[in-house]
C-alpha cells in the first residue's frame, strides 16, 4: 500500500536502519536536520526526521518513479498511538496523526516497534 497523507492508513510498516532510507532523501534535509527512525513496506519507506516525516512512495513496475511527501511536525494538531495488548500473537502498533490543514495518516507498525520513543519523538517537536 501506498505512502501518503490523507489516504486511510498505511500497514505492514517494518523498522530498518536510518543507513537504508533511499539516498534522494538525503537530499531534501535542511541544514541540522538527521534521520531519527525509518521504517519500510515492501517498497515504500517513511521517514522520521527531528524536524518532519518523509513519505516515500515508489511508483510503477520498475519503481523508478517515486512521490514524495513531507509534514513537519509543527503541522501536527493531534496524535494518538494504539500499543500492543498483552500477549498478542502480533505485536502490532498504530499511529494516528492529525494536521492542522485537516489531513490526517494512520500507519500501522509490524513486529517490535516501540512505539513510545515514536510519540516522545513526536511530543517532543510538536509541544
Amino acid at each position: 500500500m501506498a505512502i501518503n497523507f490523507n489516504s486511510g492508513g498505511t500497514f505492514n510498516l517494518k523498522p530498518i536502519p536510518v543507513n537504508m532510507v533511499r539516498d534522494e532523501v538525503y537530499g531534501m534535509l535542511i541544514d541540522g536536520e538527521v534521520c531519527m527512525m525509518a521504517f519500510q513496506t515492501v517498497r515504500d519507506q517513511l521517514v522520521f526526521t527531528n524536524k518532519r516525516i518523509i513519505s516515500i512512495d515508489v511508483q510503477g513496475i520498475t519503481g523508478k518513479r517515486k512521490s514524495y511527501a513531507s509534514m513537519p511536525y509543527s503541522k501536527i494538531q493531534y496524535f494518538a498511538v494504539q500499543t500492543p495488548g498483552f500477549a498478542e500473537i502480533i505485536p502490532d502498533s498504530e499511529l494516528f496523526l492529525m494536521f492542522s490543514n485537516g489531513m490526517t495518516a494512520t500507519f500501522d507498525f509490524k513486529g517490535n516497534t516501540d512505539i513510545g520513543s515514536i510519540s516522545r519523538m513526536i511530543a517532543e517537536y510538536v509541544l
